[in-house]
């Protein structure tokens, strides 16, 4: 039965002559208790079809045609035609939304408790003196551990993983019909991931719940739901059962989104991507003897690796950070981030580097790049010790040592264009003597990373979220370095940008000779790209091996558990 129909809806942003169509007569529908995925790139209309049914897009969002109705047991309600204040008693009461991104979702100056109430207390179902009760509940509900702390707590003191539950108990409280989850796990780690999807399955068959869940990630929404819609370009390209999607993709785009994903089963030397399927319809042999890598060439490439050059030699490295001082001053509590790790990188490697939040990875990253104080140990690079130079004597080798941040938004400047972004480092190094080699170099970077020459007076947000990794890249490579920590660097983007970014990343390493660094969650990643892989859990290094090892015979149960939570 339906619970929700949308109808040729087209929506449009912009003023005049200068509309942009965001989507294009789609037709959709959401039947009582099903879960149903719109999955596809960023930009492709999913956020904006899911706002849309409970009017929440900006003033210039503009419904050119269509209709959205909710069937609230015999009664019909046209959503884009009733009043504001007869909408307001449906959102968050009949349909709610669970958003992508806690720390935005959440008023920074309300307690977390404070924020569930106020739902409850809005649409006046319980009496004050109940609603704290009713708080509490729902935290329990959605597993979150000490749920009073919980509701004393301020967002920056949760982790993002209690952070997304307490959104979940915020949708869920006013127990509406149908709830959106906007990317609700994009950003967690696969241990959290899963339980988050594990949690909305159990609520869904408890209440009965319609969920409509947006992603790009189809493994997640493999995982999840029963029927799936893909969207390109503001239009529906298919729509199947989620088993038939897989099984048999009809659409090319489809088949690109799916295959693009990197595998933790096999070891390919360069993924598919969307582009690959549409220049080639029959494009079948993706996953061929020539393209897959065997346990032979593994292992002939693993002693290669051992006859390389030590690159960077850490040793017994520990990271702290001051937590709380007494008021003379005098520190009373540190958090150890990183407790005696020894590791060392080769010549032309990728070292992988994975782990849950918090873990200690970016710590990691950053302390071997001077960017994080160092309490003891030692980092050697080319024979130099890191740990031990002053500000001055770090100057000449950062253009030797980079790193791409995981937000490629918030590492760009948004008021210097792409050409000052690329060539400022250039300056400071004085590496080019004059601003026409400096330009020439700027444009033959941006066409390694796959960009083009006019887009150097563009500014960031002109930019996908792909493209802008890709500058990030280009600019770290403006300074010909030997060594790049990847922070992250392909976790937020869509599966299709990020298999064009991971190829580029192995073509890099081979055109100039680069090791890498690379700091991720996700074993499927690093299973593609890395030579060996170091698990890191609280600090310590769990085990260290070559991704078949690691992989396949994991020693601790640490690694055990990422692997089993990997969809």
């Amino acid at each position: 039965m339906k619970i929700l129909s949308i109808e040729n809806l087209s929506i449009s942003f912009g003023q005049n002559d200068k509309l942009v169509e965001a989507v294009k007569c789609l037709n959709l529908d959401l039947n009582q208790g099903e879960i149903l995925g719109i999955v596809g790139e960023s930009g492709s209309g999913k956020s904006v079809t899911a706002m849309s049914i409970t009017r929440l897009l900006s003033s210039s969002a503009q419904y050119v045609s269509g209709r959205i109705q909710y069937f609230n047991e015999d009664k019909t309600i046209e959503l884009l035609s009733i009043k504001e204040n007869e909408l307001q008693g449906i959102r968050g009461r009949a349909i709610s939304i669970i958003f992508q991104e806690p720390m935005s979702s959440l008023n920074p100056l309300l307690t977390c408790g404070d924020q569930v109430a106020e739902g409850l207390l809005a649409h006046k179902l319980l009496p004050r003196n109940e609603v704290k009760d009713k708080v509490l509940f729902w935290f329990s509900k959605v597993g979150i551990q000490e749920p009073n702390r919980v509701y004393q707590s301020f967002p920056h003191q949760l982790s993002g993983g209690q952070l997304q539950r307490v959104l979940i108990a915020l949708a869920l409280c006013c127990k509406p019909k149908i709830v959106i989850a906007d990317e609700p796990t994009t950003a967690l780690d696969v241990g959290i991931q899963k339980k988050i999807l594990d949690l909305l399955l159990e609520l869904k068959k408890e209440f009965n719940l319609s969920i409509i869940f947006i992603s790009h990630d189809l493994g997640v929404i493999q995982y999840l739901c029963d029927r799936v819609v893909v969207m390109r370009h503001g239009s529906k390209v298919e729509e199947s059962e989620t088993s038939e999607v897989f099984i048999n993709p009809k659409q090319n785009y489809t088949k690109g989104l799916i295959y693009s994903r990197p595998s933790i089963k096999y070891k390919l030397r360069r993924l598919p991507t969307v582009t690959d399927f549409e220049k080639n319809p029959d494009y079948k042999n993706w996953k061929d003897d020539i393209n897959l890598i065997n346990s032979t060439e593994q292992d002939r490439k693993n002693i290669e690796l051992c006859q390389a050059k030590i690159l960077i030699d850490v040793n017994n490295l520990k990271i702290e950070f001051i937590q709380s001082r007494n008021w003379f001053g005098k520190i009373t509590k540190k958090i150890v981030a990183i407790q005696q790790a020894s590791f060392k990188i080769h010549e032309g490697e990728v070292l992988g580097l994975v782990g849950e939040s918090g873990s200690g990875k970016s710590s990691l990253g950053k302390g071997i790049l001077g960017l994080t104080q160092i309490s003891s140990g030692s980092v050697i690079y080319k024979g130099i010790e890191l740990t031990k130079l002053s500000n001055k004597e770090w100057r000449p080798l950062r253009k030797e040592l980079q790193i791409v941040f995981q937000d490629p938004y918030s590492s760009l400047n948004p008021r210097k264009n792409i050409y000052s972004a690329i060539t400022e480092p250039m300056i400071v190094h004085q590496i080019y003597s004059n601003e026409k080699e400096r330009k020439e170099k700027a444009v033959d970077l941006l066409e390694t990373v796959g960009l083009k020459s006019e887009h150097l007076q563009r500014y960031p947000h002109q930019f996908s979220g792909g493209q802008r990794q890709r500058i990030c890249i280009a600019r770290a490579l403006a300074l010909n370095p030997r060594f790049i920590v990847c922070d992250e660097s392909v976790s937020a983007l869509d599966v299709s940008v990020q298999a064009q970014v991971l190829n580029l990343l192995v073509e890099l390493k081979s055109k100039f000779g680069l090791s890498l660094l690379f700091i991720t969650h996700d074993l499927s990643v690093v299973n593609f790209i890395a030579d060996r892989i170091i698990v890191l859990q609280n600090g310590t290094i769990k085990e260290e091996g070559y991704p078949y090892q690691i992989i396949n015979n994991p020693k601790s149960e640490y690694t055990k558990s990422l692997i089993n939570s990997l969809i």
